[in-house]
């Protein structure tokens, strides 16, 4: 039998977003269509199970059902897409879906508490009155009866199958929508770089303090070679929460810790009410924001701005000592950033003086403009580390490596291979990058941006004035021929 590659999937739900597209934004859609894959993986995976004990239990129900409830997902025939699309001419079709996912997260309150509580498919807001919302459901679940979408995992080519394909739709989605999409996703690249900057090992703790739909955690999860380790992550939107959670049990991580909530404000992953520490922290935080909480910083009761407490118009800081005190005494962390936090002023450079004066930051790495989904602002990614044995740090312009797509530029490996290699080995290339001493960085009062230790100017080439002088003359003299001859066909004309 065939197997359920990828690309079937992205093709036949990309497809099915037809049914949303005249309607809605894809920032709003997007919950309902990947929400309905979500349901159909469980169903499939429900009913393989299903099948399996039956062939092994025969009509022994009492056996079949207790081997069910040991799965990582507890379903029956009426939590099933199956039941919702034998339902698709019901009146009330956006109600059955509702209890339905009501029903899976209540019998998985364990792992899904929560996940489709900001969802309804019978919103009238959302979908219209009942005869053009019922027109919308009955598409979208008769898109998704494909025979070709066959998502048992005994049918999937390959464990990460569906869960690369939902990081797919989520990607497809934050460039369809704009800077609202793009809040809740980083570039697949720009994860993965940033995932190998930190070598994740095995039995890490691994955490994001703004994980977004958590393709970041995933990506570094996947540096580790194997299943010995733990994600955790916070995020402030209760529907992204939802997205991680889903996109985790898709890459079959099961026991990832998310929480709903303002990192800032009121971080969730404590012991003994203090921070948890981790061996590897990153992030993708929103650049610069806005209202992040400077007033209740200088009361933290976690002490993370000792170093001081950043502008209340830009929370770049706020997350960096957030993510500073966060790691463990052996810890690495990597962050993205816009260019700002290089070079700023004011509490932010005495924030940065002493972050290096610690010992803290060991690299810097501009990234090309234009390779986040929302804005086309060059980001710049700093790696920090505890323990480090120099006080050097390395610069690395990589500002100009990309490949041009359309509207977006990406990264390809070639381009992370380059830094990485770079990084690994501390290697000074002209133009490229640079090993600064603690000196050269106090001599320039502690500012970082890049230029002051990359230089990348091309220098022009030299005109040769003597030889530029000749092709003038000749041209001028080719002038006066044509002139001459021009004049000769006039006259020829009788004009």
């Amino acid at each position: 039998m065939t197997k359920t590659t990828q690309e079937t999937i992205n093709g036949i739900v990309w497809k099915a977003c037809d049914t949303f597209r005249t309607t809605m934004d894809s920032s709003q859609y997007k919950d309902y269509v990947l929400t309905m894959l979500f349901v159909k993986y469980l169903s499939d995976f429900y009913k393989e199970k299903l099948e399996e004990l039956t062939v092994k239990y025969g009509d022994n129900q009492d056996r079949i059902q207790k081997s069910l409830n040991r799965e990582k997902f507890k379903l029956d025939e009426k939590c099933t897409f199956e039941y919702i699309l034998k339902h698709k001419e019901a009146e009330n079709l956006g109600e059955v879906i509702d209890k339905v996912l009501e029903r899976i997260e209540e019998d998985n309150k364990e792992k899904l508490d929560g996940v489709f509580r900001e969802i309804s498919f019978n919103s009238e807001a959302v979908f219209g009155r009942t005869k053009e919302k019922n027109k919308i459901l009955k598409n979208l679940l008769e898109d998704f009866d494909d025979v070709r979408l066959d998502l048992r995992p005994s049918m999937l080519e390959g464990n990460d199958v569906i869960g690369d394909s939902y990081e797919y739709l989520i990607s497809h989605f934050a460039g369809d929508a704009g800077k609202k999409g793009g809040e809740f996703f980083t570039p697949s690249n720009v994860s993965k770089l940033l995932s190998k900057l930190v070598e994740a090992s095995e039995g890490d703790r691994i955490y994001d303090p703004t994980c977004g739909s958590g393709s970041l955690l995933i990506k570094a999860s996947k540096e580790v070679g194997n299943n010995n380790f733990r994600l955790y992550g916070q995020e402030s939107k209760n529907a992204t929460v939802a997205l991680c959670k889903m996109n985790m049990f898709l890459h079959d991580i099961n026991d990832a810790v998310i929480e709903w909530g303002d990192t800032i404000g009121n971080p969730l992953h404590l012991e003994a009410d203090h921070l948890m520490k981790f061996d590897v922290v990153i992030a993708n935080p929103p650049f610069s924001l806005d209202k992040w909480g400077a007033e209740e910083a200088t009361d933290d009761k976690y002490k993370r701005f000792e170093r001081g407490v950043p502008p209340k118009s830009k929370g770049d800081y706020a997350f960096i000592q957030h993510m500073v005190a966060s790691l463990n005494e052996n810890g690495r962390m990597g962050v993205v950033l816009p260019h700002g936090v290089l070079f700023r002023g004011a509490s932010e450079g005495r924030i940065r003086k002493q972050l290096i004066e610690e010992n803290l930051l060991d690299a810097i790495i501009s990234l090309p403009a234009n390779l986040f989904f929302g804005t086309n602002i060059p980001a710049t990614i700093l790696v920090f580390k505890k323990q480090r044995d120099n006080t050097d740090i390395l610069f690395i312009d990589a500002s100009s490596d990309f490949n041009k797509d359309k509207n977006q530029n990406n990264i390809d490996d070639e381009h992370i291979n380059k830094i990485l290699e770079t990084y690994k080995n501390k290697t000074v290339i002209e133009k490229y990058s640079h090993l600064a001493t603690l000196d050269e960085i106090k001599e320039n009062d502690y500012n970082l941006n890049i230029p002051r230790y990359v230089d990348t100017f091309e220098e022009e080439a030299e005109v040769d004035i003597e030889s530029t002088k000749q092709n003038i003359k000749n041209i001028e003299n080719e002038l006066v021929d044509i002139k001459s001859k021009m004049s000769g066909y006039l006259n020829e004309l009788g004009l």
